[in-house]
């Protein structure tokens, strides 16, 4: 499926650039494995261009190009790229879930803030959850309720990934935090942005954010017994890894500003065991009620897109429309003239 040198390429970039992912996709079967890891390797390097690059507008129009060009058949000259296009032959993948990627990049692009929680959720759906989504279409599970429960790994990951790095992204000019919740607690953005420490505050507010990550760290446990069970272990370990930095932050006293919180490779090591373990544990386990739990209301359009085995309503089309629009944002500034309203 994928060219032996294009997927080492991709192999060698997520063993530096992701190390919770390359921990956890060990464990996955390697029917399942290779395509992860190109594709967390076309996700990364895209999310990379973004997010350091000095030209987000640019990273980002061409990442659109890049996509289109996988879709027609004819991917870049790059191994991720053409792993990509492998990948999306292969398992029929959804249009609509890069898609979703690339559009939570250009809000990066664009510097967004988020005025609620349901915002910031709807941020983590597109970079995040929509990864997820496109995990499970690897396994070619298109159930409506194990892709909700993904989705819910997805956003609880990401909510995790914005408290670890409040400080880190505040010494760069952006704040992922709900801002109704910096108004409720009377701090203004530019304190935030210019602390040096996290003020009571500022912890009260990461330890929150862990709180809504945590719950659903706990909803998508029910979606796991829902994957081929070879899949299982590598699944619990990524819910598990990422929520450890969690834990590794509440135990810092949830002081993201003045530390990043890391967990150690013995740690990472003791949580596959234990993620081998309850895989191994579902096998026996009924049916959890919370698989049936409908889905967050901002990851809906991305279970709608992926989804084969239930009832559900066709993407909106608005979502093509919305995309569009950013994109459309991003050219503007990419050539200088001021956005319109």
């Amino acid at each position: 499926m994928i060219d032996a040198s294009d997927l080492a390429h991709c192999r060698e970039a997520i063993r530096t650039g992701s190390l919770s992912f390359h921990a956890a996709s060990k464990l996955l079967p390697q029917s399942v494995r290779d395509p992860a890891l190109a594709l967390y390797a076309f996700c990364r390097l895209a999310d990379d261009e973004v997010d350091e690059g000095d030209h987000k507008a640019r990273a980002v129009l061409r990442l659109q190009d890049r996509l289109d060009r996988a879709y027609a058949g004819r991917p870049l000259n790059a191994p991720e790229d053409r792993a990509f296009t492998a990948i999306i032959e292969t398992f029929e993948m959804p249009r609509a879930l890069p898609d979703a990627l690339l559009e939570g990049l250009a809000w990066d692009a664009q510097e967004r803030q988020y005025r609620t929680l349901s915002d910031v959720r709807a941020y983590s759906a597109r970079v995040a959850a929509a990864v997820g989504a496109m995990m499970c279409v690897l396994m070619r599970v298109r159930d409506a309720d194990v892709l909700s429960r993904a989705c819910d790994l997805g956003v609880a990951m990401q909510l995790t990934n914005i408290a670890r790095d409040i400080g880190e992204d505040a010494r760069m000019g952006r704040i992922y935090l709900p801002l109704d919740w910096l108004d409720e607690a009377g701090l203004s953005e530019d304190a935030l942005l210019s602390a040096t420490a996290a003020d009571p505050r500022v912890r009260a507010m990461t330890r929150r954010l862990l709180a809504e990550a945590r719950r659903l760290y706990l909803r998508s446990e029910a979606g796991i017994k829902g994957l081929p069970s070879g899949a299982r272990p590598g699944i619990f370990a990524a819910r598990h890894i990422y929520a450890a930095i969690g834990g590794a932050i509440a135990k810092g006293g949830y002081d993201s500003v003045s530390q990043r919180a890391r967990t150690t490779k013995a740690r990472k090591l003791s949580l596959i065991g234990l993620s081998a373990a309850r895989a191994g544990g579902t096998l026996m386990m009924p049916r959890s009620p919370i698989l049936y739990a409908r889905p967050l209301d901002e990851v809906r359009f991305l279970v709608d897109a992926a989804a084969r085995t239930a009832p559900r309503a066709a993407v909106p089309e608005g979502r093509t429309s919305a995309v569009l629009s950013v994109l459309a944002d991003l050219k503007r500034r990419e050539q200088g003239a001021s956005p319109q309203g």
